[in-house]
């Protein structure tokens, strides 16, 4: 299994970027997919996420209404829109995918494959 982010970059506060995740070596559309992040000095924390069917989508409060995720079973990929970046949303960026339940979707260990990650800056 491969999970290859990208799309992190620099950009200053109020900007937006789009992270996608192209996955390969499993069947996408069996699985739940999540973004996590870390910060420096940080541990990982949940972001975002979506169910197999695209459905159902879960946000984490610090994010939710500027963020968004989506996913393409037809082309296994899953993206992030992030909108009105803020300083405090400089991380590491991952994706992963797993065969989350909904108490266990917004959880580290609801899920097997982890990517890479992709390094988002946002400066002041």
């Amino acid at each position: 299994v491969q999970l290859q982010a990208s799309g992190g970059g620099l950009v200053q506060t109020g900007g937006s970027l789009r992270l996608s995740c192209a996955a390969s070596g499993l069947s996408f559309s069996s699985y739940s997919m999540g973004w996590f992040r870390q910060a420096p000095g940080k541990g990982r924390e949940f972001v975002a996420a979506i169910k197999p069917n695209g459905g159902s989508t879960y946000y984490a409060v610090a994010v939710k209404d500027r963020f968004a995720v989506s996913r393409d079973n037809a082309k296994n990929t899953v993206s992030l829109q992030l909108n009105s970046l803020r300083p405090e949303d400089t991380a590491v960026y991952y994706c992963a995918a797993g065969r989350a339940i909904v108490s266990t979707i917004t959880t580290l260990g609801g899920y097997t494959f982890w990517g890479q990650g992709t390094l988002v800056t946002v400066s002041s």
